[in-house]
């Protein structure tokens, strides 16, 4: 009867109540110590929802592989507001700053394409294009090329010269 269960939880605070709860009820395993490991694993992303998946055997054991939550979700919890700009290149809804930029893309970094934060914060910023969300005070669109021009080394350290 070994099995997989997928859910999306709350990070960090998870319960033995619905959706889990009546997923593993049927299970071999011990939903408390389930729910206590994905508490652990998910407490980076602070009441973000997060897929998570269960993978349980018939002896009772399970392991437990933790997803990371889209970006938009990420760039509204980290600013604090619920929907993004309905017109997102004329209203802004919001400004992100290099730091928080950064802490998203490397948050992200293990789900993108990029090999490291420098990039991951280029894909993050196009995300803030779509959701009308300002970079610094500035148009998410021209992120790229300011990262480029060296004005974030101080934040994202200095660009490895392309040889």
């Amino acid at each position: 009867m070994a099995g997989t269960i997928e859910v999306l939880v709350p990070g960090g605070q998870a319960n033995p109540g619905p959706p889990l709860g009546p997923e593993l009820g049927p299970t071999p395993v011990d939903v408390q110590a389930v729910v206590n490991e994905i508490n652990e694993q998910t407490a980076a992303f602070d009441g973000t929802e997060v897929p998570v998946t269960v993978q349980y055997e018939d002896d009772g054991s399970f392991s437990i592989e933790v997803g990371v939550p889209p970006t938009a979700a990420l760039i509204k919890d980290e600013l604090d507001f619920e929907t993004g700009s309905g017109v997102p290149n004329e209203e802004f809804v919001a400004d992100i700053s290099a730091e928080q930029l950064k802490k998203i893309a490397e948050q992200k970094l293990p789900d993108l394409l990029a090999y490291d934060a420098r990039n991951a914060a280029k894909e993050v910023a196009g995300t803030c294009v779509s959701l009308g969300v300002t970079v610094e005070g500035e148009d998410a669109r021209t992120f790229d090329d300011r990262l480029d021009a060296g004005e974030y080394d101080d934040v994202f350290g200095e660009a490895e010269a392309s040889a």
